[in-house]
């Protein structure tokens, strides 16, 4: 399953889909967790120290390396110079599996021990100084947003995407490239904006769309939220010492989570696995090809010198049926 986290800056996001992580890896589920956040913190919520977080490779450094392997055969793609972050796979791509060995995870990915099991981290990459003024940081995400189209993934696979905050999430078609999408709210007026404007997309695009509402203190809060959010409200969360111990750099056993907070994060796996049933692959390539055609008008076409239509094969459907491993 492919999962997103979104929600508004110091929502809470970044802790809550590191306790997800956490806890899919505990339940011994295969993980590729993906920090696609402009801010980065993914790494040390799970429990990375500072060198080792800034030591994890930045998937846009390697956007040739990605492009040329999921490129493979595919002859409607000359080139990786002609891919963009939307070219959709046909015919003779390359696929990415959550559990294989290939190069764009040797590349790109570095294995977190976790206490109970070992996961798979990617990062965008940090927006830096040499960006500012040149560079839009959609274009970091760029790298995410390929990979998400060429992945194959099935039940018992999981990659999370912790997301850039706010309604930045909503400026390329990777928001429509996940089976869920949990967005994180606080029991505020501020808290719920983002899920204003996320209702919307989700209810255009068919996107599965849950509420958690975290730092919720009491019914008052409670209340707010159910009055905001109605039935998209899947479930909340409050205080944790757990939490508190391992943001101050004093990390104690996940199996010490509190018990509340351990079945909050089961109800979220147990929503996951609902939305893998409504899975409709076909509706999944339509999407990708429409965000394809519509950055191939806007500037595509005009970057690479080529006509990004071309690339569209119109007889292929991502699916599970093509999960065959293929040489590298």
């Amino acid at each position: 399953m492919k999962i997103a986290f979104v929600g508004k800056g110091g929502s809470g996001k970044t802790t809550l889909s590191s306790l997800f992580i956490r806890h899919l890896s505990a339940n011994e589920a295969t993980v590729v967790a993906v920090d696609a956040d402009i801010n980065q913190h993914l790494g040390a919520a799970l429990g990375l120290d500072e060198t080792e977080a800034a030591a994890l490779p930045a998937m846009g450094g390697h956007l040739p390396l990605i492009k040329d392997y999921l490129r493979g055969s595919n002859p409607r793609i000359p080139s990786a110079e002609a891919m963009i972050k939307t070219t959709p796979p046909g015919e003779g791509s390359r696929l990415l599996r959550v559990g294989e060995n290939n190069p764009v995870y040797e590349a790109c990915a570095r294995t977190v021990q976790l206490d109970d099991g070992e996961i798979r981290l990617m990062a965008t990459g940090p927006f830096t100084e040499s960006d500012l003024g040149v560079s839009c940081y959609h274009s970091k995400v760029g790298a995410v947003e390929l990979c998400l189209n060429h992945l194959v993934d099935g039940p018992d696979e999981y990659v999370v995407v912790d997301m850039t905050a706010g309604s930045d999430s909503f400026a390329s078609g990777m928001f429509t490239r996940f089976d869920m999408t949990f967005l994180v709210a606080e029991p505020t007026r501020k808290g719920v904006s983002v899920y204003r404007q996320y209702k919307q997309y989700a209810r255009d695009f068919g996107i599965s769309l849950k509420v958690i509402g975290n730092k919720v203190q009491g019914r008052d809060d409670l209340d707010f939220l159910r009055e905001e959010v109605g039935d998209d409200l899947l479930v909340t969360v409050g205080h944790s010492d757990w939490v508190r111990a391992m943001e101050k750099g004093r990390p104690i056993r996940f199996e010490l989570l509190e018990a509340d907070n351990r079945c909050a994060l089961q109800t979220l796996q147990d929503a996951a696995e609902d939305s893998y049933e409504l899975r409709d692959w076909e509706r999944y390539t339509r999407q990708m090809v429409h965000f394809h055609l519509r950055n191939a008008e806007s500037w595509g076409n005009a970057k690479t010198g080529v006509d990004l239509a071309a690339q569209v094969d119109p007889a292929f459907v991502l699916s599970e049926a093509l999960a065959v491993p293929q040489p590298s």
